[in-house]
């Protein structure tokens, strides 16, 4: 029999849209007094325009994979606007409202939860941390360039600084955005290398350069610049299960994206990752879109738009560990080795422990997980269900098999990313099917896995990709479909790929570059090559590949 569930109003806590009021505290006592109520809630709220502060934010320390070194962010304690903590059985209904996020705010983080559901709402910041300019005019030896009004700056000694609430910098990474084709590159910061910048007007700008490195670009580009530092994410889902995002749409976020850790069900349907027309701006997202990390059970997202970000759209992968002692027989010393990635539990008593020759990525010894804690940051401690191999290398290193996703991607369109579309590295069964694909500037799948640069771990061994289109993907280095693993010797990594009924608008790219994979199959594509595309060369190249099947495609 179903429970009716319990409604809880926001506005019953103080949470009173279109007030401009800090509705932080309120979201808080509706969050305690729904985390107590036995059987299912829903937490309403009166549709409106609801603003998050991070002076009454909660604060809690995390530690998130591919975020930041101790370095870049000694700290890693997150602002938080809404945290979800021990909740069960929930949903968030905000009924149209538009969340507005102030300062450097991870929006949402659900630790520890069960059955949450998120849904019809939309998420977006006062003043994002990518800012943005447009080429108006450009002249001798200078450009004139409008600032975009989100977007605040101050000009100290002819240097130019952006800033925002809590807030400044004025180098880091750029990216440069044609808005005829709606494609977007990485390029170098041109207002951090500017001899001087002088102010024309307000929101108007004139940047001077040395004639040798005067910027090439065109008259209505938009240049987005950020600072570079991943201190917070958009969201964080953390050792939860059975969470749905569904009709949201989030506008902007500040960090990685939409982070799931170490969680399982997870998914993601009817999400709205692009600017909110009405801003004008052409960024959605600082980094990624959606980063699963180390997850289990069925990772789904589908029907979805993803437009605009500064990284990956959507990448799903596990964490190698280097070997980095044995202080018993069967216990061994396990070092999160990539700046960016540390801190977390990556293995729990019960889990499947897979040793990898660094070398190959093929592993070579198997155990069960008795026992493991976290010794500090960078080092667990792992006690085995039998001895350690012998063999191990200096190099090798482990991984949780038992926290490896099965993953949808389904009937999703994604446009305006400077690098690629989807990233997969997990061992179970993965779909990409009825995707667009749209002008993705490296490439739009990326099969890859190492263990000597990002250490993200997962043999495929079942993957179908299947009925998407590619609209002038990739570029002459980065194959529109690429299975490139960073093996360092000859071995057999990825397996069981199939590639079918997909259709390629072709530029001067390969559609297909894949390495050391076995069973693979390329059938019943559709390939239009214009142009200078087909003096590009070879449209499919492989490397140490076995049992391929490349038929029934058609050539136009």
């Amino acid at each position: 029999m179903d429970i009716s569930p319990t409604i809880i109003r926001l506005a019953d806590f103080g949470g009173r849209p279109n007030s401009g009021e800090d509705a932080a505290a309120a979201m808080r006592g509706a969050l305690e007094a729904a985390s107590v109520i036995e059987g299912p809630v829903v937490l309403a709220c009166e549709q409106g325009l609801y603003d998050f502060y991070p002076e009454q934010a909660a604060r809690a320390k995390y530690y998130i994979s591919n975020t930041a070194s101790e370095e870049e962010n000694p700290d890693v304690t997150r602002t938080i606007g809404i945290l979800l903590h021990g909740i069960r059985n929930m949903m968030l209904d905000g009924n149209g409202s538009l969340f507005v996020f102030h300062g450097k705010q991870t929006m949402i983080v659900i630790d520890s939860c069960e059955q949450i559901a998120i849904r019809n709402l939309r998420m977006d910041f006062a003043y994002p941390t990518v800012v943005e300019m447009t080429v108006e005019a450009i002249g001798v030896n200078c450009l004139d360039m409008a600032v975009h009004p989100d977007s605040r700056y101050e000009i100290v000694s002819g240097a130019l600084y952006w800033f925002g609430e809590g807030w400044r910098f004025r180098d880091g990474p750029m990216q440069e955005h044609d808005t005829l084709t709606d494609t977007t590159w990485r390029t170098g910061n041109l207002s951090a290398s500017a001899v001087r910048v002088e102010e024309r007007g307000p929101g108007k700008l004139r940047l001077f350069y040395e004639a040798w490195c005067m910027p090439t670009t065109s008259v209505g580009r938009v240049f987005q610049a950020r600072d570079g530092i991943r201190d917070q994410v958009g969201a964080f889902i953390v050792q939860s299960s059975k969470i749905a995002w569904s009709d949201v749409g989030v506008h902007f976020m500040h960090g990685l994206g939409l982070v799931c850790q170490f969680s399982e069900d997870i998914s993601f349907e009817r999400m709205e990752l692009a600017p909110r027309p009405e801003t004008g701006r052409t960024v959605a997202a600082f980094a990624d879109c959606i980063h699963v990390s180390g997850c289990r059970g069925v990772v789904r997202v589908a029907d979805s738009r993803f437009v605009g970000a500064h990284d990956d759209a959507i990448n799903v992968h596990g964490t190698y560990m280097r070997v980095a002692g044995l202080p018993a027989a069967d216990e061994v010393l396990l070092r999160f080795m990539h700046p960016q990635t540390y801190g977390f539990p990556a293995f729990f008593p019960g889990d499947r422990i897979a040793f990898v020759r660094a070398g190959t990525l093929t592993s070579f010894a198997e155990a069960v997980v008795s026992e493991a804690e976290l010794l500090e940051p960078r080092v667990m401690r792992v006690k085995l269900d039998r001895d350690a191999p012998q063999d191990i290398r200096s190099d090798d290193v482990a991984e949780n098999v038992t926290w490896a996703p099965e993953v949808e991607i389904v009937r999703n369109q994604m446009s305006r990313i400077p690098t690629r579309g989807v990233l997969v590295t997990t061992s179970r069964r993965a779909l990409i099917e009825e995707n667009r694909f749209e002008r993705i500037t490296m490439s739009a799948v990326l099969v890859a896995g190492d263990a000597g640069s990002w250490y993200e771990s997962g043999r495929v061994n079942n993957l179908t990709i299947r009925g998407n289109s590619f609209f002038e993907c990739g570029e002459a280095d980065h194959a529109v479909i690429a299975i490139s693993p960073e093996n360092t010797e000859p071995s057999f990594v990825h397996a069981h790929i199939k590639i079918e009924d997909n259709q390629f608008e072709m530029r001067a790219t390969p559609v297909l570059d894949a390495r050391y994979t076995r069973d693979l199959t390329f059938v019943n594509n559709r390939i239009a090559l214009h142009g200078q595309a087909r003096e590009a060369g070879a449209a499919i190249r492989l490397l140490g590949c076995d049992e391929v099947s490349l038929s029934c495609n058609h050539y136009i």
